[in-house]
């Protein structure tokens, strides 16, 4: 080929491979499993990347009719959790020739005002969590293929569903929390209508369930400090013995729940014990540190791209959900008067 300023084709890359411009095109395509050997990808993939081959994306998308965008619906950017959302959904976008459209929910839940003349025309799919999918319905994007994040897979919308083990994770806070000799509890709850809280909320009081002598009582509260702060406070103010810990949806709720526990002249985690759930960077803020279950956000981004990949390319999206881990720190230690 000549070099300069002459931009390098599929012909060229397909004559240093000694094979086809078909296989080219399935190749850097990412459709040749099944059509072409795995050496031949490997030799195809290593030429592009010595011509510094990029393929014309403008003229293919004319082609395939697809405009190779991917819109991420996700709740207004309270936290970072969204952000890593994107990121890792961007950069699996990114190495597959698509671009990923950010869209937060105006009201971080609930409907949204269409951002596109015609999101069918302007998107090829639509990664969603669960808390905004009510911004689906403006946008029309349920009639677009569809991955949900933190979404029931019985009863979801999308061709395919990716989840964090979220059930896992509280089942790690009360084992922590039960082993350390904690029984009386209360659950500060988001007041979110979605898959992901409701799941929590059984999960934990499941597992207490299953302990004899535990209390469970549950504060519902808007995902904000002040809001956590005072359900903690109106929970305190009842006539019933005190938790000893308090369970939280959110490391923000969490962060509500230490000013009020502080206010009431309590102790943490002397006098009571809070976990939170999702590992921002709030969590090491606190004093003390607070113990809460890490969410990957970037993996959790990186599997709903690949699964709406999966759906566009026919496949079958990969199965099981995302590991996540306890972190504990000092915000958590054996209740008042118990043996050491």
């Amino acid at each position: 080929m000549t070099h300069g300023s002459t931009r390098p084709t599929s012909r060229d890359v397909a004559q240093a491979a000694g094979v086809s411009q078909t296989a080219v095109s399935l190749v850097l395509g990412d459709k040749w499993r099944g059509r072409v050997s795995e050496a031949t990808a490997r030799r195809v993939r290593q030429a592009a990347e010595d011509l510094a081959y990029r393929p014309n994306l403008a003229a293919r998308n004319l082609r395939l009719g697809r405009t190779r965008t991917v819109l991420l619906v996700v709740p207004a950017l309270t936290t970072e959790f969204f952000a890593g959302v994107y990121t890792g959904a961007a950069r699996v976008a990114a190495e597959h020739g698509f671009g990923v459209v950010l869209y937060p929910s105006p009201e971080g839940i609930g409907p949204a005002r269409d951002p596109f003349h015609s999101a069918r025309a302007a998107l090829d799919g639509v990664i969603a969590s669960s808390m905004a999918a009510d911004a689906l319905t403006a946008i029309r994007g349920d009639q677009l293929p569809l991955v949900m994040l933190d979404s029931d897979p019985r009863g979801s919308p999308g061709a395919a569903t990716v989840n964090l083990d979220i059930s896992d994770g509280i089942r790690q806070v009360a084992d922590h929390l039960l082993d350390l000799g904690h029984r009386r509890f209360l659950h500060l709850a988001a007041d979110v209508a979605s898959w992901t809280f409701e799941i929590r909320a059984r999960e934990l009081s499941a597992r207490l369930a299953g302990v004899a002598g535990t209390e469970l009582r549950t504060a519902h509260a808007p995902i904000s400090m002040d809001g956590a702060r005072r359900a903690v406070e109106r929970a305190l103010a009842e006539p019933a013995p005190p938790p000893t810990a308090v369970i939280c949806d959110d490391d923000k709720l969490a962060a509500g729940a230490y000013k009020a526990l502080r206010r009431h002249g309590l102790r943490v985690p002397d006098d009571v014990s809070v976990s939170g759930l999702d590992d921002l960077a709030l969590a090491t803020a606190l004093d003390p540190e607070l113990t809460t279950v890490r969410l990957d956000a970037e993996s959790f981004g990186e599997r709903g791209m690949e699964a709406l990949l999966a759906v566009l390319n026919g496949r079958v999206p990969e199965g099981g959900d995302i590991p996540v881990e306890l972190v504990v720190r000092g915000s958590t230690g054996p209740p008042p008067g118990a043996a050491a």
